[in-house]
């Protein structure tokens, strides 16, 4: 089966709607020409089905065929270890946490969310000073 007779996604008639808005954009399309096309493509189910709405137009016609998915990279022990908080720290936010639902306290919640956020701003700069130097 060649590539014509691939049926499409949404996804590929999303790209040709917006190649043709672009094309609409430039003046090359009236308004009736594009909304005319713009059904054509939402009523194709093959990319041979595309290939008429694009062949007076400049450019690449059709939507391009999705790039492969690269690999993720993996990930080392040491980036998972830097991102996790160390098991003290998270004994101690759960006993606050238990401290103030029991105690019926939010302040205490308040401050313990302020110096999360201020000690992990803190740690995220020095890593970034490590990392450079």
């Amino acid at each position: 089966m060649n590539d014509g007779q691939l049926r499409i996604s949404d996804a590929e008639r999303e790209r040709a709607a917006g190649e043709l808005g672009e094309h609409y954009a430039q003046g090359r399309l009236t308004s009736e020409e594009h909304t005319e096309r713009l059904d054509r493509i939402w009523s194709s189910r093959t990319r041979a089905e595309l290939g008429p709405v694009f062949a007076d137009l400049p450019g690449p016609h059709g939507p391009q065929t999705p790039p492969a998915p690269r690999a993720a990279p993996p990930r080392t022990s040491a980036l998972r270890h830097a991102r996790r908080l160390p098991t003290p720290i998270l004994v101690v936010v759960a006993l606050l946490v238990a401290l103030t639902v029991l105690t019926h306290l939010p302040l205490i919640l308040v401050g313990l969310v302020g110096w999360f956020l201020i000690s992990s701003h803190r740690r995220g700069g020095q890593r970034r000073c490590r990392s450079i130097g």
